[in-house]
């Protein structure tokens, strides 16, 4: 009878010790840090009314830098999956001379100071640069207009990609590509139905981050945008041109909108992420 009560004491305290403690500490941790500055920058943006949030977040400025700021991270971040997956095969599948090299550059843009990025990214791609030169003489310009902002959101995105990937892909058994090969099935069949599937859900996790890092960034990208209001203007440099201005609750305003149409996006991307694992175990237990 004892051993009964035990057992059933062991159960509602569950399986990982102390879960009390460690659930207030993560809770407290979770509120001081994430929801109390959050709910800081609502309530900031609140005492304008709803009327006043609209007429901040509507002005043909303030729209103009939201379609900026979230279409070419959006590109970016579009860019990033292919470019992102074949670096992360590449380095996993393939042992060459500066493979190491390769691979502590991809960690570059997470460890340079972003504003380092952006001038090394101008200074890489004016017209009178080692890259911007060839590509002016193409008639292609970089620099100071938004396709500098989408280089730059590539840069800071990368990595996000690439250190999603590469640990579901170092796992992955090859047994199950070689038998397909053996079956008769092309090199191209076996990466779309046998490799992708499983990666497909790192894949999403890795757009994800890489998507939220650049609708963001902001020291790498004023430097090369030019930021010209409604052509190449980001919305961290109109909320730092509000908060210079004084005007605390229109960056407020600004922000909160932002932080709220990055959250429905990637509440967007964890559906089709949890969409995803679930066909793969469907095709894997059929």
């Amino acid at each position: 009878m004892s051993r009964a009560n035990a057992q059933r004491r062991a159960a509602r305290r569950g399986v990982l010790p102390g879960f009390g403690l460690t659930f207030g500490i993560t809770t407290t941790y979770l509120t001081l840090i994430v929801l109390i500055p959050i709910a800081g920058l609502v309530l900031r943006a609140a005492g304008l009314g709803p009327l006043g949030v609209w007429q901040v977040i509507s002005a043909p400025r303030a729209l103009a830098a939201f379609r900026v700021s979230f279409v070419i991270a959006a590109l970016a971040t579009l860019a990033n999956m292919p470019i992102g997956l074949l670096l992360a095969w590449t380095m996993v599948r393939y042992r060459f001379p500066g493979r190491r090299m390769l691979d502590a550059l991809v960690d570059l843009p997470l460890a340079l100071p972003t504003s380092v990025a952006g001038v090394a990214l101008t200074a890489l791609y004016v017209d009178d640069g080692w890259l911007g030169g060839p590509l002016a003489a193409l008639g292609l310009k970089i620099a100071f207009t938004p396709l500098g902002i989408w280089v730059a959101l590539l840069f800071v995105g990368l990595p996000y990609v690439v250190r999603t990937v590469q640990p579901v892909l170092m796992e992955l058994d090859r047994r199950t590509e070689e038998a397909a090969l053996t079956l008769g099935a092309r090199p191209g069949q076996v990466f779309a139905r046998v490799v992708l599937p499983p990666l497909l859900p790192a894949l999403l996790a890795g757009a994800g981050l890489a998507f939220a890092r650049a609708v963001g960034e902001y020291g790498s990208v004023i430097f090369i945008a030019g930021n010209r209001p409604g052509v190449s203007e980001i919305v961290p440099l109109l909320i730092v041109g509000k908060l210079e201005q004084y005007d605390y609750a229109a960056a407020a305003a600004l922000g909160a909108t932002m932080l709220l149409a990055a959250l429905l996006i990637l509440l967007a991307l964890s559906a089709v992420q949890s969409r995803a694992v679930r066909l793969w175990m469907r095709t894997v237990a059929a």
